[in-house]
């Protein structure tokens, strides 16, 4: 088992925020527009170094999408911030017409996502926006697990030319991925070898699969781990080649069962080397006011349920 310090707990978010502002420093197109969250989605340092190429848009996501998309005509590169669930669900149409039609040079940061936002409750979580932006063409979807990936994912989304989405959680997560490891858009990164059962897991829990995976080797199951921080372009050939060698698969995200990153597992799976899989997932419902830590362990969102559902799939192998 490759020994991850349970470092630091850092916000995913603070990572994307000093990566902005890295971006910015290094591409003198690149601009940062919010919409009235300057503060909670970390784009303030960004403003205040920047201050010529911020736009406060208001709460008015569809504007600000709309004035992204018209930047990226002028040769910039905008990045909008918000509240996941709005800068996703509340502006779909915008995005669909206005970014991903014409593949604008957008770049969407979804803050706040998951249910481990917590006390805010059901009208601000989103557990559909994987779905929701997967789907449309054109779009690259990125689940970074940590503060040093969110950054890393920051500066590679500076650098991809296309409509991306990057989603991140409110909550404090351990640290534990190097600092300036490489982050390639579309390239899973496997953190642990195995050969029983395959791990695949996104966003806030990768870290829960890791604690999972040693808690697993104490059984003597040697689990797999494998980050998938690109849901799209999906790595298949990482994932095909790790399900052939374990001939069993479970999947972990903070999402909505259906539509997000076990699904796109699933179906890669299913047409290629179908395999014996199992879903940590949120299964069809919407959240509610809680801690962080109460909303993952209610939703069956923790190491224990990851535990669980590895012995279930093993029956089947």
């Amino acid at each position: 088992m490759k020994p991850y310090e349970n470092k630091k707990s850092m916000e995913l978010r603070a990572g994307f925020g000093v990566g902005l502002v890295e971006a910015g420093e290094a591409n003198a197109d690149v601009v940062a527009l919010s919409a009235d969250v300057c503060g909670s989605v970390k784009i303030n340092d960004f403003a205040k170094a920047f201050p010529e190429r911020f736009v406060q848009c208001g709460i008015a996501e569809a504007n600000m999408v709309g004035i992204a998309a018209g930047l990226s005509l002028c040769g910039k590169v905008p990045f909008l911030g918000g509240f996941a669930e709005f800068v996703t669900g509340r502006v779909y149409d915008q995005i669909r017409q206005v970014v991903c039609y014409s593949n604008k040079n957008v770049k969407i940061c979804g803050s706040h996502a998951g249910i481990s936002l917590g006390e805010d409750g059901a009208t601000h979580q989103t557990m559909e926006d994987i779905a929701l932006m997967k789907v449309l063409p054109n779009m690259t979807v990125l689940v970074p697990c940590d503060y040093n990936q969110a950054k890393a994912a920051t500066l590679a989304a500076a650098k991809h030319v296309g409509p991306v989405y990057l989603r991140l959680g409110r909550s404090k997560m351990p640290n534990f991925t190097e600092e300036g490891a490489p982050f390639e858009i579309g390239k899973a990164q496997l953190l642990n070898e195995g050969k029983d059962v395959t791990i695949f897991a996104c966003g806030h829990l990768v870290w829960e699969a890791l604690e999972a995976a040693k808690a697993l080797e104490a059984e003597g199951i040697c689990a797999e781990v494998i980050n998938i921080h690109t849901i799209k372009p999906l790595d298949t050939e990482a994932i095909i080649a790790s399900a052939k060698k374990t001939g069993a698969v479970v999947t972990c995200e903070e999402h909505l069962f259906n539509g997000g990153m076990g699904d796109s597992v699933a179906q890669t799976l299913a047409l290629n080397c179908p395999t014996p899989m199992e879903y940590v997932a949120v299964d069809d419902k919407f959240g509610e006011s809680g801690t962080p830590d109460e909303m993952l362990t209610n939703y069956g969102l923790r190491a224990k349920d990851i535990i669980e559902k590895v012995h279930a799939v093993l029956k089947r192998k």
